[in-house]
Parts: C-alpha cells; sequence; structure tokens
C-alpha cells in the first residue's frame, strides 16, 4: 500500500482519531498547513489534550520537531509494510518520553555539536540548511521508540472517556 505524500499526514490525524473513537474518547481535528496541534481532545476528566499526529511509510519519520508544553502528546503512526486493510503501528510519547528519547540520541554524537532548544527541538549546530541556519529536528525510527508502541494509557490516563 501506498499513500500519496499530499494525504499521509490527514490519513495519519484521522486513524488516530478513530483508535480514540474506539477507546471512547472524542476527537476534533484541527486545520490548516501552519499548525502546531492536529487533534484537540476532552475526556470525562474535564482536560484538554493537544496532539501533534506524524505517520510515515518509509524507514524513519524524518525531521520531527518534538513537542513542548503542558498537555501536549505525540503520536508517531507507521504504515511501513502494511496493507490496505491492516492497521497500523502507533508510539505515543509524552514530553518527557520526547526529551528522552532527544537527549539519548544527542549523547550518540559526542562529537557534534547539537542542543534542545526551548521548544525541545534538536538544534544541529555546523549541519546548515538550505536557509544557511543550523537543522532543526531529527529522523525517528520505530526501533528507537519501541517502548512507546502501543501506549495508549498515556492519553486515557489523563482524559478518561466521554461519558
Amino acid at each position: 500500500m501506498s499513500i500519496s505524500r499530499s494525504t499521509l499526514g490527514v490519513a495519519s490525524e484521522f486513524i488516530v482519531a478513530g483508535e480514540l473513537g474506539r477507546r471512547n474518547i472524542y476527537a476534533q481535528p484541527t486545520f490548516g498547513h501552519q499548525k502546531r496541534t492536529d487533534l484537540l481532545i476532552f475526556g470525562e476528566k474535564n482536560r484538554l489534550l493537544k496532539l501533534e499526529v506524524k505517520g510515515k511509510q518509509g524507514r524513519e519519520w524524518p525531521n520531527c520537531r518534538g513537542i513542548f508544553g503542558k498537555n501536549v502528546i505525540l503520536v508517531f503512526v507507521d504504515f511501513a509494510g502494511k496493507e490496505e486493510m491492516d492497521r497500523p503501528d502507533f508510539y505515543i510519547l509524552t514530553v518527557a518520553d520526547w526529551v528522552a528519547f532527544a537527549k539519548r540520541e544527542i549523547a550518540k554524537h559526542p562529537n557534534k555539536k547539537i542542543e534542545l532548544d526551548k521548544e525541545n527541538v534538536p538544534v544541529w549546530h555546523g549541519e546548515i540548511n538550505r536557509n544557511g541556519q543550523p537543522y532543526r529536528g531529527m529522523g525517528v525510527r520505530p526501533e528507537q521508540i519501541i517502548k512507546c508502541k502501543e501506549q495508549w494509557s498515556k492519553i486515557t490516563g489523563v482524559v478518561g472517556a466521554v461519558p
């Protein structure tokens, strides 16, 4: 199966909304190209969560910039190797999970100057992008975040289900 690049993001967001619906949690998609929140969810505990969703079909999720702030969750959706009727794999990360992951990966490059900025984005000083600025972000592979696979309780435990 191959999802076009132009619809991969939307497919990922809606499949996460569907998974939350299966858990009796209402998810409201947000729309636009310059947004930091893909889904808003609100449950019985009267807590609002903002979800950022990243989908992939290849080896890694490229150029991930992480998450920051309160009540934010990052959900990675993996369609790689799946047929049309197969359920993708899901990896759910809190801000603490993202920061721990990013720091582990940064530590693997002791000879490079990489830091997390105030929004937890890895900044690669010395690696310059096409605009002449330091490269921001990092690739993420499923095996690097395997402990976060199918960890839906990171969401359900915070918001609960809709009554």
